[in-house]
């Protein structure tokens, strides 16, 4: 597994999304190394890391495990978003000792709400793919920008035209895009852990506006599932907290895994 390393400190794991790579953290990069040492990984067929013959969230698990292992990082403190938010909870339910920060996690949704899942993210992806050599001029657009991340992002005309493109770029090129969603979609959803039984800090974290786990019903879900895990809100946040609120995301982050 593929991974950027900067900064100096105790170790932070930085796990990505479905359909991104490692510079998404981009937005809170420079916060965050000045005060650790920062390791944003590229998940199996993502980035510059090769795919998996089977690509899953239990193969992404089990790869994510084995590389914190094998670079001595199985004790360092995690973070993750979306997908990666969900992988760095079943790693804390397998019992890894450091910080688990997830930011808008997947796989507490209902039967219904992983259709809706599947079907709004897959049509998204479609459109960018279809739409591929125009997305320079869309996403440099605040009103198309918009209306492309308006699943994402609650503010995507605030968001700047590179990270709208590179982001955006990113689902189109992702080839096991399709094969995670249906995992997604059709797999089992995330297990959870017993009260009391969690090793260290573990924080829940939710944009209001996230479209993408809508969290009226999911946040309730993966509280009652992590009984330990403290819930923070943002409230003025996406999908995708570190875009949309880049210094709140980064301060719950660090002072989360300061204690």
């Amino acid at each position: 597994m593929q991974m950027t390393r900067d900064g100096q400190g105790r170790p932070l794991v930085l796990v990505h999304g479905l359909g991104s790579d490692a510079g998404s953290w981009r937005p809170i990069w420079d916060r965050l190394t000045a005060e650790r040492e920062v390791i944003a990984v590229d998940l199996p067929g993502h980035g510059d890391t090769a795919p998996l013959a089977i690509n899953t969230i239990a193969t992404f698990a089990d790869a994510l495990e084995a590389f914190l292992a094998e670079a001595g990082l199985d004790g360092a403190d995690l973070v993750g978003s979306s997908v990666g938010a969900r992988l760095v909870l079943e790693l804390a339910r397998r019992g890894h000792v450091g910080a688990i920060v997830a930011l808008d996690p997947g796989g507490f949704w209902t039967d219904a709400g992983a259709r809706y899942l599947g079907w709004t993210l897959g049509a998204s992806v479609r459109a960018v793919r279809a739409l591929d050599r125009f997305l320079p001029a869309l996403t440099g657009n605040a009103v198309t920008r918009s209306v492309l991340l308006a699943q994402l992002s609650a503010r995507p005309w605030r968001l700047s035209d590179e990270l709208a493109l590179a982001e955006v770029g990113k689902f189109a090129s992702t080839t096991v895009f399709g094969e995670v969603l249906h995992d997604l979609v059709h797999g089992p959803r995330q297990a959870g852990m017993p009260a009391g039984t969690a090793t260290n800090t573990i924080a829940i974290a939710w944009g209001r506006w996230d479209r993408v786990t809508p969290p009226r019903r999911q946040a309730e879900r993966a509280r009652s599932a992590f009984p330990d895990a403290e819930l923070h809100w943002f409230g003025h946040s996406g999908h995708f907290p570190f875009w949309d609120m880049p210094a709140e995301t980064a301060e719950l982050i660090l002072s989360t895994t300061r204690r």
